[in-house]
C-alpha cells in the first residue's frame, strides 16, 4: 500500500489480553460414522488425547494453538484455535489418491496458456525454464513449499531449504557463503538447445572450505560415492549450478523440488542430481487481464436451488412469520416462538430481519436486538453477523458501532481493520477510514501484525487505494491533494467481495458465466486446508472476484455450504461494486444465512449493465 503522508495521527496502541487455556470439545467422524481412537494433539503444549467409542474428545488449548487430528488412513487435519472456539466437530477424509474415470472427448490436456492463466490460483503449478508443470498431471511426485511456509527471517535460500523436504540435504550455511557474482550467474545462466547436455559436475564444490563458501544442496542424497551430484537451481527460468544465496528470501513466491527422471530429463545431465525450481514475485509475470476461469474447462453448471426452494426449508418460525396477515399477527407469532428460541442468536437475527425488511417495523426490530444483546456481547462471530445485516439495510451508523466492538475484541485481525475502515467510509468519514488503513500498514511494518501478500493484503490495498482515488480531495485539501500518491487502478468493471463471519465455515462459491459454464472456488479443509489455516493465522475471512465485462450477459453466483465446526449457520456477505474505480461507482450489500448443507443454492445474479438481481 503506497502513500507519501500520514493522514491522521495513529490510533492508540493495541493491548492484547492474556489468552488463557480453555476446554475444546467435539466429535470426529469419517463423514458417515464416528471414529474412535483418533489422535487429538495440541501441537504447542504437546497435550494429547484420543476419541472414545462415540468419536468424542476433550482437550485444553488457548487461542493461537493448533490442534491436530490424526488417524491411520485418513488425511490429518490441523485447526487453529480462535477466541470463540469452543466446539470443533471434525470430519476426516481418506488419504488416498483416487484415479478419476477417464473419458476421452477431444483433447483434455491443459495448454501452457491455460496454465499461465491459472498460475495465480493453482498452487500446484510451477514455472520452469521449459514452461509450466502441473503437479496434478506430472509423472512422479513434485514437492512444494509455498510463500506462507517460507520463513522470511532466513538469511538466504539455504536457510529456507533446511529441514523442509525429506531427502533434501543442505550443506554449508548462509553466513559463510558469499554466492556467485553477476559474472558467475551469466556464465551458467540457461541451458537450452545444443548445450542441453552440459555437465556441471566440475562446478560442484568438493572441499569443506568450498562448501562453506557457496553451499551445496543434494536432493537424492549425499551418500553416493560414484555420483555425488548436487541439485541445480531454476530461478524464474534461469538455471544456476550453485545455490542462489544472493536471492532475497522475501521475494520467493513458490519452491518446487523435482527429483524424478520424467521431470528433470529436459535439463539434461545437469539435472540428474535433481532440480530446485524457485519462482519469485518479481520474476513471475502476473497479467492484469481478468481471466474467466470457467472458460478453461468443459464444465457446464447444473441448476441450483431457487429462492423459493430455499424458503421451503426455512425454520418453522420463519415460515409462520411470512404467513402472517398483519403486523400484530406477526408479533403474536414471534411471542409464541420466542419462549422456545430466545437463547438462539440465529432466531433473533431471523426475526429482526423479518420485522425490519418485511414489515418495516424498525422500532420493534431494534427492540428485539436490544432486549437480547447479551447473546452477541463478547462474540465477534455473532457481532459480525449482526453488522452484516445492518450494512445490507443501509444502517451505516449501527454497523459502525458493531464493527468498533469487533475491533476491540480482535485488534490482531486484519479483517477488523478493513471492516471498521469501510464502515467509516459508509458514514462519509473518509479521514477516519484512511487513518485506520494507515494504522494497519503501520502495525504490519512494525511486525505486530502478520503480513499476507497473496490473499488479504491485495484486497485491503485495493480498498484503501480506491478510497484515495475517489476521495483524495476530502482527505487532503489544497496543493497537498496533488502530492498524495495513488496507484493507478488496473481494473474497471464489477467487483465482488465476499466475507463470512465464521473462520471455520466451509463452502463452495460457484460463478456461472453467461455461457452456463462455471468456475468453483472451494473453501474447504479437504481442498484448501493451507488457505483456511492462513486465514486464521492472518485474521481475515474475505475473498474478491473481478468481472471486466469481456463476456456480456447475466452471471449467476451460487453457494454450496458444507457447515462449520460448531454445527451452526454461517452468514455470508456479498458486496457488489458496480462501475468500480469510476466516479459513478456504487455498491450493494447482500447477506445470506447459510444453513442447508451440501446443496447448491443460487445467491444472486448480475449483469454488467444492471443492478444485482435476486432470484
Amino acid at each position: 500500500m503506497k502513500k507519501v503522508l500520514l493522514l491522521l495521527a495513529l490510533m492508540g496502541t493495541i493491548g492484547y489480553a492474556q489468552d488463557r487455556s480453555k476446554t475444546i470439545s467435539g466429535t470426529v467422524n469419517d463423514g458417515r460414522a464416528a471414529l474412535s481412537n483418533v489422535s487429538v494433539t495440541v501441537e504447542e503444549s504437546g497435550e494429547e488425547t484420543s476419541t472414545d467409542a462415540k468419536g468424542r474428545y476433550m482437550v485444553s488449548a488457548k487461542p493461537g494453538d493448533v490442534i491436530r487430528y490424526g488417524y491411520q488412513g485418513m488425511k490429518p487435519v490441523r485447526i487453529l484455535v480462535e477466541d470463540v472456539t469452543r466446539y470443533l466437530n471434525i470430519s476426516l477424509a481418506p488419504d488416498v489418491k483416487e484415479l478419476e474415470e477417464v473419458v476421452v472427448i477431444g483433447n483434455n490436456r491443459k495448454s501452457q496458456k491455460d496454465m499461465e492463466l491459472e498460475y495465480r490460483v493453482n498452487r500446484n503449478l510451477i514455472r520452469t525454464a521449459y514452461g509450466y508443470i502441473d503437479a496434478d498431471r506430472a509423472p512422479g511426485n513434485i514437492r512444494f513449499m509455498h510463500e506462507e511456509e517460507i520463513n522470511a527471517v532466513g538469511i538466504c535460500i539455504l536457510d529456507v531449504l533446511k529441514n523442509q523436504f525429506p531427502g533434501v540435504i543442505v550443506n554449508g550455511d548462509c553466513l559463510g557463503a558469499r554466492g556467485p557474482s553477476l559474472r558467475d550467474a551469466t556464465s551458467f545462466s540457461r541451458i537450452s538447445g545444443r548445450d542441453q547436455n552440459l555437465d556441471f559436475t566440475a562446478q560442484i564444490p568438493t572441499s569443506s572450505t568450498e562448501i562453506d563458501r557457496q553451499g551445496v544442496v543434494f536432493v537424492r542424497g549425499s551418500h553416493s560415492i560414484n555420483n555425488p551430484r548436487a541439485a541445480i537451481f531454476d530461478v524464474d527460468g534461469v538455471i544456476f549450478s550453485q545455490p542462489p544465496i544472493w536471492l532475497d528470501v522475501k521475494n520467493i513466491k513458490r519452491i518446487a523440488v523435482l527429483n524424478n527422471f520424467a521431470t528433470v530429463t529436459q535439463y539434461g545431465s545437469a539435472g540428474t542430481g535433481g532440480v530446485i525450481v524457485v519462482n519469485t514475485y518479481t520474476g513471475t509475470a502476473v497479467s492484469n487481464k481478468i481471466t474467466d476461469f470457467a472458460k478453461l474447462r468443459n464444465n457446464f453448471a447444473t441448476p441450483a436451488l431457487s429462492k423459493e426452494q430455499i424458503q421451503a426449508n426455512w425454520p418453522t418460525y420463519l415460515q409462520e412469520l411470512y404467513k402472517s396477515t398483519s403486523g400484530e399477527d406477526a408479533k403474536l407469532t414471534f411471542d409464541e416462538y420466542y419462549l422456545k428460541y430466545r437463547r438462539s442468536p440465529h432466531f433473533i437475527l431471523d426475526t429482526y430481519g423479518y420485522f425490519y425488511n418485511q414489515r418495516g417495523d424498525v422500532a420493534f426490530a431494534d427492540e428485539i436486538i436490544e432486549k437480547n444483546s447479551s447473546l452477541f456481547e463478547g462474540n465477534p462471530v455473532l457481532l459480525k453477523a449482526l453488522a452484516y445485516n445492518y450494512e445490507s439495510q443501509g444502517r451505516a451508523a449501527k454497523a459502525n458501532e458493531v464493527y468498533k466492538a469487533v475491533y476491540k475484541l480482535r485488534p490482531q485481525y486484519g479483517q477488523s481493520y478493513m471492516d471498521l475502515a469501510n464502515s467509516y467510509r459508509d458514514l462519509r468519514n473518509y479521514k477516519q477510514a484512511a487513518a485506520i488503513y494507515n494504522r494497519y500498514t503501520y502495525m504490519k511494518d512494525k511486525e505486530i501484525l502478520r503480513k499476507d501478500s497473496t490473499a488479504f493484503d491485495p484486497i485491503i490495498n485495493r480498498e484503501y487505494n480506491n478510497l484515495l482515488s475517489l476521495y483524495n480531495d476530502d482527505l487532503v485539501s489544497g496543493e497537498g491533494a496533488d502530492e498524495l500518491f495513488v496507484d493507478d487502478e488496473d481494473f474497471e468493471g464489477t467487483r465482488l467481495v465476499f466475507e463470512w463471519n465464521d473462520g471455520d465455515a466451509e463452502f463452495d462459491l460457484q460463478f456461472v458465466n453467461p455461457g452456463d459454464q462455471h468456475y468453483t472456488w472451494k473453501h474447504t479443509l479437504a481442498s484448501n486446508d493451507e488457505l483456511l489455516m492462513s486465514e486464521k493465522a492472518n485474521g481475515f475471512s474475505s475473498s474478491e472476484y473481478l468481472l471486466d465485462g469481456s463476456l456480456p450477459g447475466t452471471w449467476k453466483i451460487n453457494a454450496k455450504y458444507h457447515g462449520n465446526m460448531s454445527l451452526s449457520p454461517t452468514y455470508l456477505k456479498a458486496t457488489i461494486y458496480h462501475n468500480y474505480g469510476s466516479v459513478s461507482q456504487r455498491k450493494e450489500v447482500k447477506v445470506f444465512k447459510l444453513h442447508m448443507q451440501d446443496i447448491n443454492q443460487e445467491l444472486f445474479s448480475l449483469s454488467n449493465s444492471s443492478s444485482v438481481v435476486l432470484r
